[in-house]
């Protein structure tokens, strides 16, 4: 029977080239068969979703906290760079007009479609640990981008494309004695978004999210598994597109200069790999298509032979002697 199950196991592993944790053959004895096809991590019980929650309730409410700053970031005042009349230059003098992508669709592309895909995923393979870990993994980036973006943001202070409209809706320039500009507009929420140039929000949020889809998808299709096929790239590259294009519509907005754009897509492109990263292989490796977690909890349950052997060593003795069987 052990020999049966052992090519069982041979059968489930074989479209992995470089396979994960042997386990040991008598751990069948326990109940612990894991079973791979086409990439799938079915195994023993599962903990539930509630428990790995519960298990890293630290990470969740960092999560809580990390809103919070992000809260607090958007509700202080950003530096007022000094602004003479001679450094009104005209690529500050653009026309000020609303934004093609609302901030309010932002988390919509970014979160919430991802993590329809995330439990689309779940559905179709029954993974909770791939499931946690890719919506927490995606909150990260998104909430660690969001905090680095809004601090620099307040920071620098440097005043959008549109900034001259935006103090001055008439376009008549008042200053102050020091000869800092005294904005006319009594909107004090477009005069302090004016400041927040530096690095572009949008573009920052947008790579964050959608560029961890990105490194998603490419363990999940297994694009670099060597067999060639440039559609799976294709695949992978939209998320990156749409990411770009929303960058783009902030320069033509007039809300941004290409330079923040380009700062914003870098910042959210290293932390979605770094939090990727945190959570799943390489998707170029033999395993990058599940979370560290499901390989873990291989080795985790992997049986001690030594002990698994001395307990039918024990049970053979109580057949033959006449005793209870403990299997």
């Amino acid at each position: 029977m052990s020999h049966v199950l052992v090519l069982i196991f041979q059968t489930l592993f074989k479209s992995f080239p470089r396979p994960i944790p042997n386990l040991p053959r008598h751990c069948v004895h326990q109940g612990i068969l894991f079973k791979m096809a086409g990439g799938h991590l079915g195994s023993s019980p599962q903990p539930r979703l509630g428990q790995l929650i519960k298990r890293h309730l630290h990470d969740w409410l960092i999560l809580l906290v990390l809103g919070v700053i992000i809260w607090i970031l958007n509700a202080v005042e950003p530096f007022h760079r000094y602004l003479s009349k001679e450094m009104l230059t005209p690529d500050i003098k653009y026309p000020f007009k609303e934004d093609t992508v609302p901030m309010f669709v932002v988390p919509v592309y970014a979160l919430l479609l991802p993590c329809i895909i995330f439990l689309m995923y779940y559905i179709s393979r029954r993974d909770v640990y791939d499931l946690h870990y890719a919506i927490i993994g995606i909150l990260f980036s998104v909430l660690i981008t969001a905090v680095i973006t809004d601090a620099i943001k307040d920071a620098v202070g440097r005043p959008r494309p549109s900034f001259f409209y935006r103090c001055f809706p008439d376009g008549k320039p008042v200053f102050q004695t020091n000869g800092d500009v005294l904005c006319t507009n009594l909107a004090e929420k477009v005069i302090k978004e004016g400041y927040k140039s530096f690095p572009s929000g949008h573009t920052s949020w947008s790579f964050a999210g959608l560029g961890f889809l990105g490194w998603y998808l490419c363990g999940k299709i297994k694009v670099f598994n060597g067999e060639g096929y440039a559609a799976k790239l294709c695949i992978v590259v939209l998320p990156y597109l749409a990411a770009a294009l929303v960058g783009i519509s902030r320069v033509d907005d007039y809300w941004h200069h290409w330079t923040d754009v380009f700062a914003g897509a870098m910042i959210g492109s290293t932390i979605s790999a770094t939090c990727y990263l945190q959570f799943f292989p390489f998707p170029h490796l033999p395993n990058g298509w599940a979370p560290h977690a499901s390989f873990t909890r291989i080795e985790d349950n992997r049986c001690s032979k030594d002990a698994v052997d001395s307990k039918v060593a024990n049970a053979v003795g109580d057949l033959e002697g006449g005793g209870k069987t403990y299997f």
